[in-house]
């Protein structure tokens, strides 16, 4: 399945719009960096995606299986080391409602089947030209 996003900026430093279908967000870079801090940066982004990923594969998984969950909450840190070329995804998820440890083990599987979480873990090439 691909996934087609576009991002426009224009003058104004680092305020960009991105584009999905008919859905758009901002992102913009903090005022220390010269942006107007409007929007998540790129790497809350790429957090974001991970974060939002993996609570929306857990709800799925949740309510097929018909536990009773009130709320998943998933906090996302990333660390990047551009010396080493070394990222760190941590990724800390709990839940509001009635798990066994059985269930949490099932569900620590789930998460890691989340489609972001299996992009990120895959070889990733990036192919580029300009038009």
């Amino acid at each position: 399945m691909a996934v087609t996003v576009k991002a426009s900026l224009g003058k104004t430093k680092y305020y960009t719009e991105v584009t999905a279908g008919e859905n758009t967000i901002i992102t913009d870079e903090p005022i220390d960096k010269g942006g107007q801090n409007k929007g998540f940066n790129p790497l809350e982004i790429l957090a974001t995606s991970l974060a939002s990923c993996t609570a929306a594969t857990l709800r799925m998984y949740i309510e097929r299986k018909e536990w009773d969950v009130d709320n998943i909450n998933v906090e996302v840190e990333l660390e990047n080391y551009p010396l080493t070329k070394r990222a760190v995804f941590k990724r800390d998820i709990s839940f509001e409602g009635i798990l066994d440890d059985e269930q949490l083990k099932r569900l620590h599987t789930i998460a890691d089947a989340c489609p972001v979480h299996k992009i990120l873990t895959n070889d990733i090439e990036i192919l580029t030209k300009f038009s």
